[in-house]
């Protein structure tokens, strides 16, 4: 698994450092159809790549994503992190480790947790927010995991409360629903977002009282506001790191302007640790639902908390 392909030797240099670079990340490209092995195909990451070796300045990787764990108790094991973050982590910390043996300047990289900024939208109270958010971080560092760095909403409009720092993010960075409505009409990713949002929402909402079409309904109007924030996260997340290597836990095209990178295996290719369980067996560990692992595994604790599952 991961692991073992972190344990190779660097890749042989070529005159392309930032190709160089770039090739580290391929294996773990998460994509929507046919991804490609040559750098050559991702050009919009090859060029932000490319602006950090250019000047011998340290990669700064920022990947929005580890909001808080999904409310639906029937796929994750509680509101706090578990093996699935803590295996997630190692591994981008382990990659920055391999960037720095082919690019000795390293790099580091920033988890852009977004959970608060649309934690209404997906009914996670902003406590839970914060705990996760906190023993995210408290993981990082008891695990010596020293290439990563944490931002939230937090560190943004001092100290507003969460729902004022949402309305400001919002009106100044989101893009209208119209507009998104129109794109999903026109533009493939955009419709394959929208569509993996929305069924995500509908299946983390688990004390709907109504039909299951008047959820679809209101999970397709909440996906686009979902989907508005965190387009708007991101543009914030521009302004605060000028300079990066975008990536995203979402699928994303080669030649796209975030590059998709899959955490850990997974049978569906949007399955994320905050969405899911590990079940861990011959074949390694893998993400699957919560009540998936439940029949097949046996609990195991970490520090006195639910971690994951064995085989």
């Amino acid at each position: 698994m991961y692991d073992n392909a972190l344990a190779h030797g660097p890749v042989s240099p070529t005159t392309d450092v930032a190709a160089d670079v770039l090739r580290l990340l391929l294996p773990y490209h998460r994509t929507t159809g046919p991804g490609s092995p040559d750098p050559a195909d991702h050009p919009e990451t090859l060029r932000q790549i490319r602006r950090f070796t250019d000047a011998g300045e340290t990669l700064v990787l920022t990947l929005p994503g580890f909001p808080c764990k999904s409310p639906n108790p029937a796929k994750v094991l509680s509101h706090l992190p578990d093996e699935g973050e803590r295996l997630s982590l190692t591994f981008l910390d382990r990659l920055c480790a391999r960037i720095g043996e082919a690019y000795a300047p390293g790099a580091r990289l920033v988890i852009c947790s977004d959970g608060h900024i649309f934690g209404d939208l997906i009914r996670v109270p902003d406590e839970h927010i914060d705990a996760y958010g906190d023993a995210l971080h408290a993981m990082i560092q008891q695990e010596g995991l020293h290439h990563l760095d944490t931002f939230d909403l937090r560190a943004v409009h001092g100290d507003a409360d969460h729902d004022t720092k949402r309305r400001l993010v919002t009106e100044a960075y989101a893009p209208s629903v119209d507009s998104l409505r129109a794109l999903v009409r026109t533009d493939e990713e955009t419709a394959r977002l929208y569509r993996g949002i929305t069924r995500f929402l509908f299946e983390d909402t688990a004390d709907f009282t109504g039909s299951r079409s008047a959820l679809q309904r209101e999970c397709r109007a909440r996906a686009y506001e979902v989907i508005a924030r965190s387009r708007a996260w991101g543009e914030l997340i521009a302004e605060h790191f000028p300079l990066q290597v975008r990536l995203s836990i979402h699928p994303q095209p080669p030649g796209a302007e975030k590059f998709g990178i899959r955490l850990l295996e997974a049978a569906d290719a949007w399955a994320t640790p905050w969405h899911t369980a590990v079940l861990c067996g011959a074949g390694g560990a893998r993400l699957v639902r919560r009540e998936e692992a439940e029949r097949v595994g046996r609990l195991v604790l970490r520090d006195g908390r639910p971690s994951h599952f064995v085989e």
